[in-house]
């Protein structure tokens, strides 16, 4: 008997230290979904000079905080709908969870290190849906789940941003429509004011959707751990723990996905912008109110590309669109393979987590240091945008600009 209540003891001591491991990781997920979708909001007002940079970020970060407390509907999809219930409860294990989260996590920062804005959100999900298949085989996920709130709002919400931002764009353009010299210097700059408000909205409606996917991750870890009862949504403490979390990554900045969407993939001017941001935040809004998981950065990027169809003389530049295109299709299954890989690693217990955590930690340090090669951050990422928004400045602000980007 003492032996049995020694290895009891273990297995309870064990258990603390994985959930403990599974939380912390979470909550760096969270992090590097916060500096990943910056760029959502705010790479368009920075593009148009509505915000400077530093007051962009630090108004996305705060208001993730408070959209992160608004709604728990996706983290309930995450934590008790994705991964099926069994008569023993969920049927994953807290190592398996914490091997999805590597997988997540890598492909993550090495989309970031190319300044690709590929899905946080799918990052997560195939990670997740990797390391539960190899725990607990095929069956452990509820496919039609994953069907109707995470494939199906992926393929429709960006077409559907897209339109609306289109449509968007060309009803500002024909409200304003006037000679071209007043159209330059009057109305239509002011839609840069319109824009304080949309990006803040998008930056708000970021909060309710993608914050959440963390608490419901930490929920299904408590859950599965047998510490929260089946069918549980996030406590209190996990949704303050996530909304710092995403905070803190979102003011970090998130540069060089900033750069890729501000002007990578079309020359964004205010009206179109307003548009742009209107269309995302009503879209993410709408998503997180019927619970679908869904990928700001897809819907954020479908925005930008439908604002700039809509402009006459604007283009959209379709290679970077298409490079964005290949990182949706490829991010789930390619953090799957992540995930799955590192979950095989961690059945060899205790061992099997050290090799991960380790490995793990090994790879972020290298995308790190690679990054510093060819550093992006506030005072570089805007260059070529801000050359975009000469048209819409004062004609001595104007000079002024020319001047800073031929230098």
């Amino acid at each position: 008997m003492p032996h049995a209540n020694i290895s009891l003891e273990k297995a309870r001591v064990d258990l603390t230290v994985i959930v403990v491991l599974v939380i912390a990781l979470a909550l760096f997920f969270d992090f590097t979904n916060g500096f990943h979708d910056t760029a959502n909001a705010m790479a368009t007002p920075i593009a148009t000079g509505a915000l400077k940079p530093k007051v962009a970020v630090a108004l996305a970060a705060i208001l993730n905080l408070v959209g992160a407390f608004l709604s728990t509907e996706v983290a309930k999809t995450i934590s008790n709908g994705l991964i099926k219930e069994g008569d023993g409860g969920v049927q994953i294990l807290p190592e398996m969870i914490f091997a999805g989260l590597i997988g997540a996590i890598i492909w993550n920062l090495v989309t970031w290190l190319f300044g690709l804005p590929s899905s946080s959100s799918h990052a997560l999900f195939g990670g997740l849906i990797g390391a539960a298949i190899v725990g607990a085989g095929f069956g452990v996920v509820d496919y039609s789940v994953l069907i109707s709130k995470v494939i199906l709002p992926a393929l429709v919400a960006p077409l559907v941003a897209g339109l609306v931002a289109f449509i968007a764009t060309r009803l500002a353009y024909a409200i304003t429509r006037m000679p071209a010299s007043s159209a330059q210097s009057g109305v239509r700059g002011r839609f840069r004011y319109g824009q304080i408000f949309s990006s803040s909205l998008v930056a708000l409606a970021h909060g309710t959707n993608d914050a959440q996917k963390t608490m419901g991750v930490i929920t299904l870890t408590l859950i599965s751990a047998g510490l929260l009862p089946a069918g549980s949504g996030p406590e209190l403490w996990i949704i303050v723990a996530c909304a710092l979390a995403i905070a803190i990554g979102t003011y970090s900045g998130g540069w060089r996905i900033i750069r890729t969407l501000g002007a990578g993939l079309t020359e964004v001017k205010p009206a179109q912008g307003f548009a742009a941001e209107t269309s995302t935040a009503a879209t993410i809004l709408a998503s997180s109110h019927l619970g679908f998981a869904l990928s700001t950065t897809q819907v954020a990027s479908g925005s930008v590309i439908g604002s700039g169809l809509g402009r006459r003389g604007a283009s959209v530049r379709w290679r970077t669109a298409g490079r964005i295109g290949l990182g949706w299709l490829i991010t789930l299954p390619a953090s799957a393979i992540v995930g799955a890989l590192a979950a095989f690693v961690a059945t060899l217990g205790a061992t099997g987590i050290i090799i991960d955590l380790v490995a793990g930690i090994a790879v972020i340090v290298t995308i790190f240091v690679l990054s510093r090669r060819n550093k992006v951050d506030s005072s570089n990422a805007i260059s070529e945008v801000d050359a975009a928004t000469i048209a819409v400045r004062s004609p001595k602000a104007t000079r002024r600009k020319r001047k800073q980007v031929q230098k």
